[in-house]
């Protein structure tokens, strides 16, 4: 069985209570039950999520060699983050970035993603089924 590491950065542990208006009612629950649905035969989904950026970059250096790919939502991280590029930039597998909202209709702060800089795909502005494409596309890339 390959795994797909599904990663979810800060706050989204509130998705469903914070901001509905822009991220929807969908809890982190139902992305989770989403990203499993998704997958292909012979593929499952290990769905983490920290508010800490330390933490998202051990699980990353954790899936070097386990994981068949990565999604990530890294939430604000998207915006700040080289150590998180530094960390998917040493990871050999697939990753895909995920947005629930279409970033690139907010704030301009919001335009600019170090992550895009390794991700193999950007998928923004689906709602919570961009999780779903994006788990679909791994399993294509990495079966």
């Amino acid at each position: 069985m390959k795994t797909i590491l599904l990663l979810n950065g800060p706050n989204l542990n509130l998705l469903g209570q914070r901001q509905p208006e822009i991220y929807g009612r969908e809890t982190l629950a139902d992305v989770e039950a989403l990203a499993r649905e998704a997958c292909a035969e012979g593929f499952s989904v290990e769905a983490k999520q920290s508010n800490w950026e330390g933490q998202l970059i051990d699980w990353i250096h954790e899936a070097r060699g386990a994981a068949a790919g990565i999604v990530i939502n890294p939430g604000a991280l998207t915006h700040t983050s080289v150590a998180l590029l530094d960390a998917l930039n040493a990871f050999d597998g697939p990753v895909i970035e995920v947005h629930v909202s279409q970033v690139h209709k907010r704030e301009k702060f919001r335009h600019h993603s170090y992550v895009s800089k390794r991700a193999d795909a950007v998928i923004a502005g689906l709602g919570v089924d961009g999780y779903g494409a994006a788990v679909a596309r791994i399993c294509k890339l990495a079966g």
